[in-house]
């Protein structure tokens, strides 16, 4: 069962990967298209914000999308990792999955549509099985027999 509690965590990565791969074609994409290029930032160490008004916003969805998967993402993968140690149930498996699949889709909508009401509720319900599963590695680990723990 440990290793079905961390398949979720794993494939969290490589979406996160995928999106980062995303971000290249949206944004350069973008650059070859703008037709006055002493619109672009000519500093050194020009950074993906600058690009924020110079570029269609569409561009930066997925360049946003990817900051947000290193957020609240984290804290998934440490309550996995607890989870995962501690004998985890099939609860504790698929609300893992059911976490995962709500992120992914919100990387979906982020990225193609962006309609913020939508992507909120996509957010609140994922944080909500984020508490769930947060809890329930808590549950894990400060109600635990001592004696199974050895």
């Amino acid at each position: 069962m440990q290793a079905q509690m961390l398949a979720p965590a794993a494939v969290l990565v490589v979406w996160t990967l995928i999106v980062l791969l995303w971000i290249i074609p949206a944004r350069f994409g973008a650059i070859a298209k703008v037709e006055d290029k002493r619109t672009l930032p000519a500093k050194t160490g020009v950074r993906g914000g600058d690009l924020e008004g110079v570029i269609p916003d569409k561009a930066n969805w997925p360049a946003h999308n990817h900051t947000h998967l290193h957020e609240q993402p984290t804290l998934f993968y440490a309550v996995v990792v607890i989870l995962a140690l501690t004998a985890p149930s099939g609860t504790d498996v698929m609300l893992a999955w059911v976490y995962v699949g709500l992120r992914i889709v919100h990387s979906l909508w982020q990225i193609l549509v962006n309609k913020v009401p939508v992507r909120f509720v996509l957010f609140l319900l994922s944080s909500i099985v984020l508490i769930a599963l947060a809890i329930r590695a808590l549950m894990a680990t400060a109600f635990a027999d001592p004696s199974a723990l050895s």
